[in-house]
Formats: C-alpha cells, sequence, structure tokens
C-alpha cells in the first residue's frame, strides 16, 4: 500500500489525544476537531467563557497543550517590531507568560491581509515552536516562555511577509522558505536549533515567492514532505531534504496545506488563477505526465486549505464560494456562495462543517453530498486565523481578542 497502515494507525490514535490542539489545524494538521462537543451558537457574548485582548497583530492560530493556550503577536515598536509569545490558562484565560521572542529595528513590508505573525506554534514535549518566518525561528519553554534556542539561519527574501507554520516530524520542523528569489525547503533540528539540511527549489520560476505550510505524510514507510512551490509541487525525504518527485505546473504565491487521503495528495498551485490537482502518491522524478489523476478551477481556493471528510473534499475560495467534491474523482456534488472573503480554513467539529469568513461570520454547512446550511455566528472584528479546538470549546482569534467559546 502506498500509505503505510502503520501510519494510519498513528494517525488515528492521535487523533484521540485529549485536550491537543497542537499546531497549524489540529494534532494531524487536517482540520479534524474529533471527538469535541462545542457550542453550535455563539457571539460577542453568548457562550463566552473568556475574551482576552491580545496586543498588537498576529494571524498565527492558538495552539492549545496541556491546560495552556499559546499564540503570537507582534506588536509595532516606532518602525520596529517586538515579536512576541503568549501563554493563557485554557481556563480562565489569565495570561501566564507573554515574552519578546525578538526585536526587529524595522519591520519588513508585507501584504494587507498578512501580519509579522502569521505561522503557527507548534507544541511539544514540554516545549513550544515558535516561527517568524524569515524573522526567525526559536524553541521556548511551555512553563515559562524562556528561551531554549534561537535560529536566524533560515534568512531569505520574503515578499508580502511570511505565511507557512513549521511541521514537526520525526525531531526536525519542516517549513518552506519560498521567497522572491532563490527560494529553499528546510529541516530545522527540534533539539538544537541547527538547520539539519536546506534544499533549493528545483524549479526556476519568474516569480518564486510563497507561504505554504508543508504536510508530512509515510509513503512506502518514508516521511515525505509535500511543499508546492514556484511552478510545480515537490515531495522531499523529511530525513535527507532530498526531492523525491514533483508535479510542474505554473503558479506562484501558494498558500493552502496539501490534503493527502486515498493514496492521493490534493493541492493548490497558483494563487491569481487556483486550480486543484490531485496527484496520486508515490514515483521518482518528474511525475506530471503519469500522476495527475484529477484537476479543478470552479470554485478553487486561494488562502483556505482543503477539508477532507471520507470521500468528500470540502473547500472554500477567498470570494465565499464553497464546495464540496469527491475527492477520488474531483466530481462536483454542491457548489454554494456563503457570503464575504475567506482566509481561515474550514474545521470539520460537530459532524458538521465550519466555514470562518474575514468579518467574523461563521457558517455551519451540513456534512454529505447535498448541501444545507445549518446556522451562523458572529463576532466583532476581523477574523483571518483558523480557529482551535479542545475539550468541548473552540478558541477564536480576531484582530483585538481571543474567544473561548462554550457552554458555560
Amino acid at each position: 500500500m502506498i500509505v503505510s497502515i502503520l501510519s494510519i494507525l498513528t494517525l488515528i490514535l492521535s487523533s484521540f489525544v485529549a485536550g491537543d490542539w497542537t499546531q497549524f489545524r489540529g494534532p494531524n494538521s487536517d482540520g479534524h476537531a474529533v471527538g469535541s462537543n462545542t457550542p453550535l451558537e455563539w457571539s460577542d457574548t453568548k457562550n463566552v467563557v473568556w475574551k482576552v485582548p491580545v496586543a498588537g497583530l498576529g494571524w498565527s492560530s492558538p495552539s492549545i497543550s496541556d491546560g495552556k493556550v499559546y499564540l503570537t503577536t507582534a506588536v509595532a515598536k516606532g518602525e520596529g517590531l517586538s515579536l512576541r509569545a503568549i501563554a493563557l490558562v485554557k481556563e480562565t484565560g489569565k495570561v501566564i507568560w507573554d515574552r519578546e521572542v525578538k526585536a526587529v529595528d524595522k519591520a519588513p513590508s508585507i501584504h494587507a491581509k498578512n501580519s509579522h505573525a502569521s505561522p503557527t506554534p507548534v507544541v511539544r514535549d514540554g516545549s513550544v515552536f515558535v516561527h517568524f518566518g524569515a524573522l526567525g525561528m526559536a524553541r521556548l519553554s511551555a512553563s515559562d516562555g524562556a528561551t531554549q534556542w534561537m535560529c536566524n539561519d533560515l534568512d531569505y527574501p520574503p515578499m508580502h511577509g511570511s505565511g507557512g507554520s513549521p511541521i514537526l516530524n520525526d525531531g526536525k520542523l519542516v517549513i518552506a522558505c519560498d521567497g522572491s528569489t532563490k527560494p529553499f525547503v528546510a529541516a530545522v533540528d527540534a533539539a538544537t536549533g541547527k538547520v539539519a539540511w536546506k534544499t533549493s527549489r528545483s524549479m526556476e520560476a519568474k516569480i518564486s515567492h510563497s507561504f505554504v505550510t508543508a504536510t508530512v505524510t509515510t509513503v512506502n514507510g518514508q516521511s515525505q514532505m509535500f511543499a508546492p512551490g514556484p511552478d510545480h509541487f515537490a515531495a522531499y525525504d523529511v530525513k535527507t531534504g532530498e526531492e523525491l518527485w514533483k508535479v510542474r505546473a505554473p503558479g506562484w504565491s501558494v498558500v493552502p496545506q496539501p490534503t493527502v487521503g486515498h493514496g492521493l495528495v490534493i493541492y493548490n498551485h497558483d494563487y491569481d488563477n487556483p486550480e486543484l490537482m490531485a496527484v496520486k502518491l508515490g514515483g521518482k522524478g518528474d511525475v506530471t505526465d503519469t500522476n495527475v489523476v484529477w484537476r479543478l478551477k470552479r470554485g478553487a481556493p486561494s488562502t483556505p486549505s482543503m477539508l477532507l471528510v471520507g470521500d468528500e473534499l470540502y473547500f472554500v475560495s477567498d470570494k465565499g464560494i464553497a464546495s464540496c467534491v469527491d475527492a477520488k474523482t474531483g466530481e462536483s456534488h454542491w457548489m454554494e456562495r456563503l457570503g464575504g472573503n475567506f482566509s481561515a480554513s474550514p474545521v470539520f467539529v460537530n459532524g458538521r462543517i465550519l466555514f470562518l469568513n474575514e468579518t467574523g461570520t461563521a457558517t455551519w454547512v451540513a456534512l454529505g453530498k447535498k448541501f444545507e446550511e445549518l446556522g451562523k455566528n458572529e463576532v466583532p472584528g476581523r477574523t483571518l486565523a483558523t480557529p482551535a479546538f479542545s475539550d468541548n470549546a473552540m478558541y477564536l482569534r480576531t484582530d483585538e481578542y481571543l474567544y473561548k467559546v462554550a457552554t458555560r
């Protein structure tokens, strides 16, 4: 089998770690909040257990572990920035620590939809790994925020800022570093903060910058990093950084995290003209002519990641068109307008799909091949970060606050 039975069982078992939402899009980085029973209704006050102001601006999602909530932010200091990490008590919202990770003398320019603290922290084994793109990565103590190491060796010229979150696998934090020139992917040793490997992108593209969060999965017993980039998608050996196989497709500014299932990897390859591609896993070298299974442009997202539940793939375009297609074939089941613009990724929770737009409106949609809207909720403010879920509660970040939504 392409994806080993052992890796599938590991994913299933790790889904049931109580109370943990340890990285971007959850413990398995797939947008599944397994076992949650969060409220179906909320507002700025309804079912809000606590609401805590967060200084500065950051579009990183909250990460949750061992009774604490972690997030990053960037606070303006004159022309510069204070890049910060914050830990709060999950039950009360009380701040445990608020640490400056790095001071920046002059803030680099970013896209209007971006922030200087967009990558989501990773929490593991008593440590919090925070990433600020080209501005640096650090390992902090989960208990008091003390810096355990700082890595400034992933230097690259970002375009519009940074966005991709690190993914921790086999002791390495893998990350795509697709800047305006000389794009590369890399792995940082989680124990030491040293760069384990750095691999240049193998395609020379006219426009090279992207913001993708990689996906790591096991193919034929080998951990592989999947990272769309400039004019191509590539799979890399997590241990060595060797490029194993690739698919050519013109594109740039890639954001959505690839989705893996049914022996396929599904991803978008271009921001301006988004198109989903489904590619059969495996092979070696250039597999463009042999492994592409289906392609779909209509309704494809430029920013939100796709969500796979069973045989169905759910996604929403940046302009608010939600879709459900057959993941194996790309055949459309439904396509409906939700309203608003979208950056946050959909989440599977409470047996239904949650879509959150950029102005605080969340739409519940029924699971399945027939579209059914089940309700809407709203909070004030901008909402570009994907919500996190833990122990029957939702943690929702706006441009000013972090909310805990749960039944009181």
